[in-house]
């Protein structure tokens, strides 16, 4: 049987780069790795490695990324693809992260902020290819790992009578959502994976990277992805700005779609802090810890809205605030947790 190196090294040299140079990129929270290549005269390309004996699959990302390309955006264009042995090779969209630019630069926010918002609005404006749906149900559901990983690393144990009560008055606010239309949401549209492309016209100035576990949802959920990102704090000025050129563009009620981001903002970041809470204790990835206060400052934010009172009563009642005893506790339990 070959091994994974010489599988890979068949991929290359049938794609026309099996003498270019390997450079590691930073990965994500996945099991798929990055590399950038430098092949003749210069040329580079992205070479995705996604096992599929470790869960991994290339195939929805390509399928995504050829719609997304379809729409005048900017996927990354699939040079050669491999879905038996899990390869891709990719265009190469720069170095240009939103999230480094507007560190080294913060003078460009408002400006990447914007041309991000418009891109959903382009997105937006069609229709969503074949996907699974993200429902009220799904969503709720989804909330788990705040109880499993979250609450169970926090106190040592799981409230399960909690989780369920904090699941169905979730799901009673997200209901009304389902009858609403449904668009493609990227699910991870945030500056980690946003690339800045001058030199292109309208919303293709904008590198798309993280889509692969696209869905069909509400047209907010992506909104909050980026405004209430979990790494790099973004202004409430800069948020509601941002929400309002979305609400100018589309011509969407207010108060409706302002009630659906406090929702879906507060469905994301609870189970955002309960996955951040699992790469620690389960995986070993304990600088996810530190982002958990931001994500907690999200949920608390988003249960200050009047539709969502009885749900912030009861995660008060129910979820401890991440105190710095708190996060000490998670810390203290890395890598404790592989088999749970």
């Amino acid at each position: 049987m070959k091994t994974r190196a010489a599988m890979l090294d068949s991929f290359l040299t049938q794609a026309g780069w099996g003498a270019a140079r390997y450079s590691p990129l930073a990965g994500d929270a996945s099991k798929r790795r990055y590399d950038r290549l430098t092949g003749k005269a210069g040329a580079r390309a992205i070479l995705m490695d996604a096992p599929p004996e470790t869960g991994e699959d290339v195939r929805p990302f390509a399928r995504i990324a050829r719609h997304l390309l379809g729409l005048g955006l900017s996927a990354p264009q699939i040079m050669a693809q491999d879905d038996t042995r899990g390869f891709l090779l990719l265009e190469d969209l720069g170095d240009d992260l939103f999230a480094r630019l507007m560190e080294t630069d913060p003078v460009l926010e408002p400006q990447l902020y914007a041309a991000a918002v418009d891109v959903l609005t382009h997105l937006h404006k069609t229709t969503p290819p074949p996907l699974p749906i993200f429902d009220a149900t799904q969503a709720a559901e989804w909330i788990a790992p705040a109880f499993d990983w979250y609450q169970f690393g926090a106190t040592g144990a799981v409230d399960m009578a909690a989780k369920a009560r904090v699941r169905g008055i979730l799901r009673a606010l997200l209901e009304p959502l389902d009858a609403q239309p449904r668009v493609l949401i990227q699910r991870d549209y945030h500056s980690e994976n946003l690339l800045w492309l001058p030199d292109r016209d309208g919303p293709a100035c904008v590198g798309l990277l993280d889509f692969q576990d696209a869905l069909q949802g509400h047209r907010a959920y992506d909104l909050v992805s980026l405004l209430q990102d979990a790494r790099r704090d973004v202004s409430s000025d800069m948020e509601a700005t941002m929400i309002h050129r979305y609400l100018e563009q589309t011509g969407q009620d207010a108060e409706t779609f302002r009630t659906a981001y406090a929702v879906l903002g507060t469905q994301r970041n609870l189970r955002i802090i309960g996955i951040f809470a699992r790469l620690c204790l389960r995986d070993g990835k304990a600088h996810y810890i530190d982002m958990i206060p931001r994500v907690w400052r999200h949920i608390e934010r988003n249960l200050n809205h009047p539709a969502l009172h009885e749900l912030a009563v009861e995660i008060a009642q129910t979820l401890p605030r991440p105190a710095a005893d708190i996060l000490t506790e998670l810390r203290e339990q890395c890598a404790t947790c592989p088999n749970r």
